[in-house]
């Protein structure tokens, strides 16, 4: 129904260059070929960790919202707040809950925060930095009709 994956900016990726330089120039003081292999080592290193930063995804899925590493079923997720990027600054920092979930991407001025209304689950809410926090909110909304109406011809 909705997938999103948060990627890097592209810019982003002038920073893997500058570590492979950074590293063949610190090696180049022991030889040519040791700078060679610490530029090449240096942007594959630094790819590496752009590319698994860059790999959070945002999914809603076969009844449950699928965000990183958590996996929550719909029937535990109350009311979407789509987030302004002045209301995503304060919702992550000065009033967020230690206790909340956030897929935090500093690079994503928007996000979307959806309650969690499961009693046997501490976390208040979710924090979900999203490039269409709308959309998301929308399949969120749609997914959890269609949950209830299945769960009514039943």
């Amino acid at each position: 129904m909705y997938e999103e994956r948060l990627t890097v900016p592209r810019f982003w990726w002038l920073l893997s260059v500058a570590l492979g330089l950074s590293l063949a120039l610190i090696l180049l003081r022991f030889s040519g070929v040791g700078a060679l292999i610490g530029l090449v080592v240096g942007v594959a290193a630094g790819a590496a960790a752009l590319s698994g930063y860059g790999s959070a995804r945002i999914r809603v899925v076969q009844g449950s919202l699928v965000a990183g590493p958590a996996r929550i079923p719909l029937e535990a997720l109350g009311a979407a707040e789509v987030l302004n990027p002045k209301e995503a600054v304060a919702w992550r920092s000065v009033k967020a809950d230690p206790r909340a979930f956030m897929l935090l991407r500093s690079y994503v001025p928007t996000a979307l925060k959806v309650e969690v209304t499961d009693p046997a689950d501490p976390t208040p809410y979710l924090y979900l930095s999203t490039r269409s926090p709308q959309r998301l909110a929308d399949a969120l909304a749609e997914a959890a009709a269609s949950a209830r109406g299945a769960g009514r011809s039943r």
